[in-house]
């Protein structure tokens, strides 16, 4: 089958924007494309329309080939929990929790099956497939056992792109260092290099270029730009290099960064909002007076919740929420800010209940079958009637708990189990990860806090993020394709 691998020196170094991007790129030149990751160990998710988890950077590169994201497309998606353990998803399902000393033990035999399947499957669809490795391909205490890199690349014969990020230093030896330490049949895949995150004057790289290609045999088949548009992380390290200033902001917008944070790509729909400032915080930092705090997803809801605890951060919460300022969560964040969380089988840990913190009426049992599926609902809050899109993943079962006030807490949806809003709709939580991709209801909402501020009212017509990202994504395309000759990867 057609195929082109992409590998970096390191993790960060832009190896899902650059798939990404060829995925575009060659989808806007009539190919029919199909993205890959053998294996992807990431807390950003998104469920297929099947009900199957896979990292959300693989749902973006399908969304950029113009194709609907497949299982087959990432079928080992590794959550990491706090205990030194992952859940093992493959193909979609969650098939077990083990530690990273057993992993390869117990799962490189049936891992590399489901890549082999997920490979053919792809191959009888698609022109062409474009695969993600993961890290480095020249770990050499990993090699061995590695089910991301080089191992696809040999198994399809894939021309292989190796990315390199220069903007943190070292580039050079990173790109020798790696070729020096592939195996002679590796090292022969790698037709080309590509220097990404480069900023400055071209002319003053090319006598590295000139070295580089002279020692390697290896052209440097690109030199990608710094781009600085906010592209839909795998990590949360993302998250460290963020910029949170804007100059016009009228709202600002505070995350709890929590330990195990996930799904944080939920919020990139409120960064794209050229009024509102998204500035994430340690739970250990002040929390100061912004206009409305979220507590995200986690994949630890009770670790995460007792550290909230334990550094003052659910009291600071707890505080803000009682002097009129506007709390919110989603999935873990949402359990928090409920009565009571219990795990009588000690799924994630000890078993036990924990006190969440007492800002929605609902008593949380975390359970071992997990909820995982696309939603389509209509809107209580913050307008009536409004179409809402999204997805669940959690393995909470949240109830609501009788109020001696019926009207102190209202359905946030026409479904009552997605979502709960208090009368003042200042405290409300939800399951649903992809709300604020829904243009008009994210309006609306950021429209509920300007008029706390005496600010106008912003236009609710507008279009989902969905055509935001589109854009997003033929910009990168466009940007990178200008930087990058693809001759030797392509038949």
């Amino acid at each position: 089958m057609k195929s082109i691998m992409v590998v970096g020196t390191t993790s960060h170094a832009g190896k899902s924007l650059i798939s990404t991007a060829i995925c575009r790129i060659l989808s806007r030149r009539g190919w029919r494309v199909a993205p890959f990751k053998g294996q992807n160990m990431a807390l950003n998710a998104y469920v297929t329309s099947n009900g199957g988890e896979i990292g959300y950077a693989q749902a973006v590169q399908a969304w950029a080939a113009g194709v609907i994201p497949w299982v087959e497309m990432n079928p080992i998606l590794l959550k990491p929990q706090g205990d030194m353990t992952s859940q093992v998803i493959i193909r979609g399902r969650p098939v077990g929790k083990v530690s990273a000393a057993d992993y390869y033990e117990q799962y490189f035999d049936i891992g590399w099956r489901a890549i082999e399947e997920s490979l053919q499957h792809l191959g009888t669809e698609f022109d062409l497939i474009v695969c993600e490795g993961a890290g480095s391909p020249a770990e050499i205490n990993l090699k061995h056992r590695d089910l991301t890199n080089m191992r696809v690349a040999k198994y399809l014969n894939a021309p292989t792109l190796l990315v390199v990020d220069i903007d943190r230093g070292g580039a050079f030896a990173h790109v020798v260092g790696t070729l020096e330490l592939l195996e002679p049949e590796e090292r022969q895949l790698i037709k080309g290099v590509v220097i990404n995150k480069f900023r400055g004057q071209r002319s003053l790289l090319d006598s590295g270029i000139k070295w580089l290609e002279e020692r390697t045999g290896i052209p440097v088949v690109g030199v990608i730009p710094y781009i600085h548009e906010i592209f839909p992380a795998e990590d949360s390290l993302d998250l460290l290099e963020r910029k949170t200033y804007k100059a016009h902001a009228d709202l600002n917008i505070t995350v709890v960064r929590l330990p195990r944070i996930a799904n944080f790509t939920d919020f990139d729909p409120l960064e794209s909002e050229p009024t509102v400032a998204v500035k994430y915080i340690s739970p250990k930092q002040d929390l100061g007076h912004p206009d409305a705090v979220i507590l995200p997803g986690t994949k630890t809801t009770i670790a995460d919740l007792i550290l909230l605890q334990k550094t003052g951060m659910a009291e600071a919460i707890q505080n803000y929420a009682a002097s009129g300022g506007t709390v919110l969560g989603i999935c873990g964040g949402y359990q928090m800010l409920g009565q009571i969380i219990a795990d009588p089988e000690g799924l994630e840990g000890q078993a036990g209940r924990y006190q969440g913190l007492n800002l929605l009426p609902i008593r949380t049992v975390i359970t071992g079958q997990k909820i995982a599926r696309q939603r389509q609902v209509s809107s209580n809050f913050p307008q009536m009637g409004l179409p809402v899109n999204g997805f669940e993943i959690h393995q909470g079962r949240s109830r609501v708990e009788p109020q001696g006030d019926s009207k102190a807490f209202q359905p946030l949806f026409d479904d009552v189990n997605l979502g709960l809003v208090d009368s003042c709709q200042s405290v409300w939580g939800s399951y649903l990860h992809g709300l604020f991709d829904n243009g008009p209801w994210r309006r609306a909402w950021l429209n509920r806090l300007r008029q706390q501020r005496g600010l106008k009212s912003l236009p609710t017509g507008v279009a989902n993020y969905r055509e935001q990202r589109e854009q997003m994504l033929d910009n990168i395309a466009t940007e990178i394709e200008s930087h990058l000759d693809l001759t030797p990867f392509l038949p």
